[in-house]
């Protein structure tokens, strides 16, 4: 495990829709972030567009490496490396963010170090902290394109657990508040709209893969599909309701959109906090790591810390979503281990962790 890293690193991260540049002292600790998403651009078409995300990027990667830089009181000779996601993520958003940390590193001589965003969400456990995660580790690495659980022997040496046969966990929410006309982006509109009632008489399956760590959810949304539109059989509605009265096809009852949220975050969140404490129990696990845009949900926060046998690391919110502090810390892992290279990189938009 490092304890220091460069004296002044910069991390760059455009994996997705979010434009962030951190500024990190000795590797580890992060002098200023700073980010900038693009949620209205992509509200009105209901989630991501590839190309108006990477043409944003363009836009204001320059003016965001700016404020950084003046957040965190140094100019921009004093850094002695960059630190860039290379993948995975959307081809042209990676594309962005690589070319502006390459030339960045090539006009200061310094390294260009390329980082795994999947290992920097894990790193963003490193983050915040007065102690670090004890190893070896089980991490859920939960968002809108990852849910994968990951045995964290060492930083930099990953073996996967399980991971989604199907959708993401978070784009299951994007594509469940799309069905109910609740926005985007998914994750915060389902917890608001679950949070206005306190139960609910629906309960939806869970794909639980007996015998595997991996995830399926593209059955709870189809059921949720045919829940809103009252396109339930006999045998499932029974099923789904405990008191059959509650239910008929066309019949509406108060909060009904709201009693469906709370029901689908109820069933995403019980299947992600079992298998993860099964992992850990299986595995031996030292920490439990819960990570990713998914993991700023308070009801799996609230549930994994219920259920957690060892102690359990959940990084701020801010921290969760993707965020160039957490791709700093796994640059400076990644120059401990001499990854660091003068030579070319490329863009990976479907690198795995392991």
């Amino acid at each position: 495990m490092i304890e220091t890293g460069p004296p002044w690193l910069l991390a760059i991260e455009t994996s997705c829709d979010d434009t962030s540049v951190a500024i990190l002292r000795d590797g580890i600790i992060p002098m200023a972030t700073v980010s900038q998403a693009q949620i209205e651009p992509h509200a009105i078409f209901g989630g991501i567009v590839p190309e108006v995300a990477s043409r944003i990027h363009m836009q204001i990667v320059d003016e965001v490496c700016r404020s950084a830089l003046s957040q965190a009181g140094i100019k921009v000779g004093e850094i002695d490396a960059v630190a860039v996601t290379i993948g995975p993520g959307l081809p042209g958003s990676l594309m962005v963010g690589l070319e502006f940390g390459r030339g960045l590193a090539y006009g200061l001589e310094v390294p260009l170090v390329p980082v795994n965003h999947l290992e920097g969400h894990i790193a963003a456990a490193w983050l915040d902290v007065d102690r670090p995660p004890e190893l070896p580790a089980v991490a859920l690495i939960v968002s809108g394109g990852h849910t994968e659980l990951v045995f964290v022997k060492a930083p930099g040496s990953y073996r996967v657990l399980g991971r989604t046969r199907d959708d993401a966990a978070g784009e299951a929410f994007d594509k469940v508040a799309r069905m109910l006309g609740l926005g985007f982006p998914g994750g915060p509109k389902i917890e608001q709209a679950a949070a206005m009632v306190s139960s609910t008489p629906i309960d939806f399956p869970r794909s639980w893969l007996e015998g595997t760590n991996d995830f399926s959810f593209s059955g709870l949304k189809a059921a949720v599909q045919r829940l809103h539109d009252d396109k339930l059989g006999p045998d499932e509605a029974a099923r789904m309701f405990s008191n059959s009265d509650v239910w008929t096809p066309k019949r509406a009852w108060p909060n009904r959109a709201a009693h469906i949220a709370l029901a689908f975050e109820q069933a995403v969140v019980d299947v992600l906090v079992h298998k993860t404490i099964r992992a850990a129990e299986i595995h031996h696990a030292r920490s439990i790591i819960l990570t990713g845009g998914v993991a700023a949900n308070s009801r799996l926060r609230r549930e994994m810390q219920a259920a957690a046998p060892v102690p359990l690391y959940i990084p701020l919110p801010s921290r969760c979503t993707d965020n160039a502090a957490m791709i700093g810390v796994a640059g400076a892992w990644a120059i401990a281990r001499g990854d660091e290279s003068f030579q070319p990189v490329d863009i990976a938009p479907g690198l795995r962790i392991a």
